[in-house]
């Protein structure tokens, strides 16, 4: 726990800085990687396996640091995170083939949803929650949202920065190498920001399960919720949005780098909108309610007769379907206890990163076998599905703040 308001303020900086930085380098690689594999050779179907594998990855140190690091500050895990983002950044830079790059995928930091699935989100939540009041904490949380879709929409446009590196003499691939090793730089900044964290008295818990006392059955009902999310989400992450467009409409790569940019600024500025939105019709009513539309739209994209009709939807969907993630981490925050915290966000994580994990390797067949619609209309669907049990199983689970109102 933080000793002071001063305190609380420099964690939650770091935080946001730390997240700015890991966020960048995953906009960037989201966008990048699947044309960098597609330059060593590898099929859309191998594409969605590398995917896959680099969520699976993701859940597995996720579960393992809920695990096996109890006594361990969150400090020293968030600065062996980073380190570890330092190796997958030269790892990719390095990799020549499809073996090399499924080991890279597994126990590196890159996933193909630009961060969202990433071993640093539970221990940078449980930070930001003890830095932040309760009447706060839903402003926090959207504000850290906002910060890491602002980096993240930068990194996406930066990936455009290899077509210009070509027209300087330098081979494409050589380029695309050159953006693992800017990826790897970013993971020191990053370590060195986190070094930076006061010590926390107390340490992530050593075992989630273990941890969750009187909150427990709703960490579950959360989880699964969740995952089923996770699961929909997984069809269409960012590297197989890019592969989509880069297949469907043969988008170049400055071209999808600065479309990413464009909707991550409307996630951005849909964020500070969530956090007003929750305050008057609550939490869960954020979630739900600007969700459906925007998962209406992706289907819509699916059947877009022309490029422009695709983007305009997308974008549409962009500024209202990133509007649940202040709300839903704030949301779990609330509705355990402060001791609980910790272990909730890793109980809630892992489910999420295990189910997001199985759908990319479907989502790159469905490709491979020239079926593109499939992908974006079971996402939507199925998100659909996850909103309306989400709205009748939480229907009773009311936050502090809103029951003080």
């Amino acid at each position: 726990m933080l000793t002071s308001s001063h305190d609380s303020t420099s964690a939650a900086r770091r935080i946001f800085a730390g997240r700015a930085l890991r966020d960048f380098g995953d906009g960037l690689a989201a966008v990048l990687l699947p044309a960098y594999l597609a330059a060593l050779g590898l099929s859309a179907a191998q594409v969605g396996i590398v995917a896959t594998v680099a969520l699976l990855g993701s859940a597995a140190l996720t579960f393992a640091i809920g695990f096996g690091a109890g006594g361990r500050e969150l400090r020293a895990l968030l600065v062996a995170s980073a380190v570890l983002m330092v190796a997958t950044g030269f790892g990719y830079a390095a990799a020549s083939g499809y073996a090399t790059v499924l080991l890279i995928a597994c126990v590196g930091t890159i996933n193909p949803s630009a961060g969202s699935a990433s071993v640093f989100v539970p221990l940078e939540h449980a930070v930001l929650s003890g830095a932040a009041a309760p009447a706060a904490r839903t402003a926090a949380f959207a504000r850290y949202s906002l910060i890491g879709a602002l980096a993240s929409a930068a990194g996406a446009l930066a990936a455009g920065v290899p077509d210009w590196l070509t027209t300087l003499g330098l081979d494409a691939q050589g380029s695309q190498r050159l953006m693992f090793v800017a990826y790897a730089a970013l993971g020191a900044a990053a370590a060195c920001v986190y070094r930076g964290l006061q010590p926390q008295r107390r340490a992530l818990p050593r075992a989630p399960v273990a941890a969750l006392g009187p909150s427990r059955r709703t960490v579950y009902t959360l989880a699964a919720l969740f995952s089923l999310d996770a699961f929909a989400g997984g069809f269409v992450v960012q590297s197989l949005l890019a592969l989509w467009l880069f297949q469907r409409f043969e988008l170049s790569l400055a071209a999808a780098g600065a479309f990413f940019f464009c909707t991550g600024l409307l996630a951005a500025v849909s964020f500070p909108v969530a956090a007003t939105l929750a305050g008057r019709i609550g939490l869960v009513n954020t979630m739900v309610f600007t969700h459906i539309p925007a998962s209406v739209c992706l289907i819509a994209a699916a059947f877009a007769p022309s490029l422009e009709w695709a983007m305009g939807l997308l974008a549409f969907r962009a500024l209202l379907g990133q509007m649940d993630v202040p709300a839903r981490s704030s949301f779990v925050m609330a509705v355990v206890t402060e001791a609980e915290r910790a272990a909730a966000a890793s109980a809630t994580a892992v489910p999420r990163s295990l189910a997001s994990a199985v759908s990319p390797a479907l989502a790159g067949a469905l490709f491979a076998a020239g079926l593109h619609v499939w992908p974006l209309v079971l996402c939507g669907g199925l998100k659909i599905l996850y909103d309306l049990l989400l709205l009748v199983a939480c229907r009773h689970f009311v936050p502090p703040e809103e029951r003080a109102e």
